[in-house]
């Protein structure tokens, strides 16, 4: 729920942006268009599926339900791409779509789901990480390292905390959230959007993205073990 939030809500300013420095320039009509369709397909189409799926002629066994809510991802997703719909907001309406009409789809589908979300993720972080080499890294000044060294310890952990004040946390808690941050995907995305997108400098912003974001998986990853011994040292399991 928590990416589906921001990250919904921050696409169509990536994609503003995208195209407003792009060599075609910003549409704000064809854009409005794209987006509201994408969200158009992720109502309309589980919506007409569940309905379906419950009418005397056609019904999804109950092993098969968590096949039956992925067969309406890919649904949205092949409508999406032949209309050029935006697909991921397709996806977020959809899953509330989905979500609200039927929980028990809901339910049973998420074993399943989250096994696939998995999937599809490492799927997403190999090809990010095909894209990342020595030179890459390399082409990289030393600005771009301190912008991501900026972004990662003062600029993200600082906005957290003051969001979070008089949230009634622990002190210790709020310094993990600061550190750790909300847990989201988009970034990985966003850079590949920018990645192919036909933008001046789209090179040398990916190569911002990437920096930044193995420099986040190097210091979470290493450092979550090391904030749960804390809170267990001070007889806590751990932030709430």
């Amino acid at each position: 729920m928590e990416s589906g939030l921001n990250d919904g809500l921050a696409l169509p300013i990536v994609l503003a942006m995208i195209a407003r420095v792009g060599h075609e320039g910003l549409h704000v009509s064809r854009l409005a268009g794209e987006l509201a369709l994408g969200v158009a397909l992720g109502v309309v189409v589980p919506w007409v599926a569940c309905h379906t799926e419950r009418s005397r002629f056609f019904a999804a066994a109950h092993k098969y339900e968590p096949i039956f809510a992925f067969s309406i991802g890919l649904l949205v997703l092949s409508l999406g791409l032949l209309t050029h719909g935006n697909l991921y907001l397709a996806a977020f309406a959809a899953g509330i779509t989905i979500t609200t009409m039927r929980p028990d789809l809901r339910d049973e589908f998420q074993a399943f789901g989250e096994i696939l979300a998995e999937l599809l993720k490492l799927s997403a972080l190999f090809v990010f990480g095909a894209l990342i080499s020595p030179p890459v890294l390399a082409a990289v000044p030393l600005a771009g390292y301190l912008f991501a060294a900026l972004a990662l310890l003062a600029v993200r952990p600082i906005a957290i905390i003051i969001a979070m004040f008089r949230s009634g946390l622990e002190w210790r808690e709020t310094i993990t959230a600061g550190w750790f941050g909300p847990k989201g995907f988009a970034s990985v995305i966003y850079g590949l959007l920018i990645r192919q997108a036909v933008v001046p400098g789209a090179e040398h912003l990916f190569h911002f993205v990437a920096v930044v974001v193995a420099g986040s998986m190097i210091a979470h990853s290493s450092t979550d073990v090391l904030f749960e011994r804390w809170f267990r040292r001070n007889g806590s399991d751990g932030p709430a």
